[in-house]
C-alpha cells in the first residue's frame, strides 16, 4: 500500500520531516568536508559543547551505561571530534573536550539548517514556517519536553 505523507498523523510527519531535513544537513555536511559526521554523533556533541565532561557524566546525561558512553567516546576521539584531558580539579578524572574540528562542525551545521530555514521560508512564506515551528514547540511543551531541549538533555524515545 502507497502512503502519501499528506495522510499520516502529526507524529509521523513531523518525524519524517525533522529526518528529510537532518538527511539533507548531512548531505551539505558531507560536500563541506565533514562527511565523517554521523547524526548519532550530534547526541554526544550536544553534552560536551556546555561544558567538559567525564565519561560518568555524560553516560548519567545520556541515559545509557558507563560502558555505551566510551564506546562512543572512543569513536569520536579515533575520528578526532573529541579529547581527553585531566581534570584540574581532580588529574583521575579525564575530561571531554571538543576538537576544533568538531567545532567546526558544529558551527557549520549550525549554518547549514539555517539555510535550509531560509530556503524553507522562500518557498512556504515566513508566516508559514514560523507557524509550524510554533506549532512543534508547543508540541513539545505539552509533553513536557522544554526541560529536556534547554538542558540539551534531549533522548529518542524509549
Amino acid at each position: 500500500m502507497v502512503v502519501h505523507p499528506s495522510t499520516l498523523d502529526l507524529s509521523l510527519t513531523a518525524l519524517f520531516a525533522g529526518w528529510a531535513m537532518t538527511d539533507e544537513v548531512q548531505r551539505r555536511l558531507t560536500t563541506r568536508g565533514f562527511g565523517e559526521l554521523r547524526f548519532n554523533d550530534g547526541v554526544v556533541i550536544q553534552h560536551v559543547l556546555a561544558a567538559p565532561l567525564s565519561i560518568t557524566a555524560l553516560a548519567e546525561r545520556m541515559g545509557v551505561t558507563q560502558q555505551a558512553a566510551s564506546k562512543a567516546v572512543a569513536d569520536l576521539e579515533r575520528r578526532g571530534l573529541l579529547r581527553r584531558e585531566p581534570d584540574p580539579a581532580d588529574a583521575r578524572t579525564k575530561l571531554l573536550h571538543l576538537t576544533a574540528h568538531a567545532l567546526a562542525a558544529v558551527e557549520t551545521t549550525r549554518e547549514l539548517r539555517r539555510d535550509l530555514q531560509d530556503e524553507l521560508v522562500a518557498e512556504y512564506g515566513a508566516e508559514r514556517v514560523d507557524d509550524a515551528r510554533e506549532l512543534l514547540a508547543s508540541v513539545i511543551g505539552r509533553f513536557g519536553g522544554d526541560d529536556a531541549v534547554r538542558a540539551r538533555r534531549v533522548r529518542p524515545p524509549r
